[in-house]
């Protein structure tokens, strides 16, 4: 996913989304932190890419927001992701750059409110924060329970 073209980086990044969309495939991807982290880091390296002319696609970030946001209902993935979240996605001017994608913003605020940065969420989609802070408390509530 690191090397290759545009669309093979998309295509794979999908599949690892696919994966991760399936429950065994969440609970693979986070039985190890060494599976965990090397996710984190190839999926960190598109979102950090070195130049402005290399940056990825709207649908490539699509893609990379979707798969970190699965990660994030794993409360393992979730406590790991608070240390190394790429800055990038935190900032005003990542969430400029997709503002014209509405549901890729509202992913990135219920990510970052998953994770805990609820103030960042708020800065970028104060009406998507709401929603996500109900389905948090929802997954907390669910998790104490089990």
């Amino acid at each position: 996913m690191e090397i290759g073209t545009e669309l093979s980086k998309t295509v794979a990044t999908f599949i690892v989304q696919k994966t991760l969309l399936d429950e065994d495939g969440l609970k693979y991807m986070c039985e190890t932190p060494e599976r965990f982290f090397t996710v984190n880091t190839v999926l960190s390296k598109i979102v950090s890419s070195p130049s402005k002319d290399e940056q990825p696609s709207s649908r490539l970030l699509k893609h990379v927001i979707r798969c970190y946001l699965r990660l994030s209902d794993n409360p393992h993935a979730r406590d790991a992701l608070k240390n190394c979240l790429p800055e990038l996605l935190r900032s005003q001017e990542f969430a400029a750059s997709i503002r014209l994608d509405e549901s890729t913003l509202r992913w990135l605020a219920q990510l970052l409110t998953n994770v805990g940065f609820h103030e960042a969420a708020a800065q970028m989609a104060p009406e998507a924060v709401e929603a996500c802070a109900q389905k948090q408390a929802a997954r907390d509530k669910q998790n104490a329970e089990m």
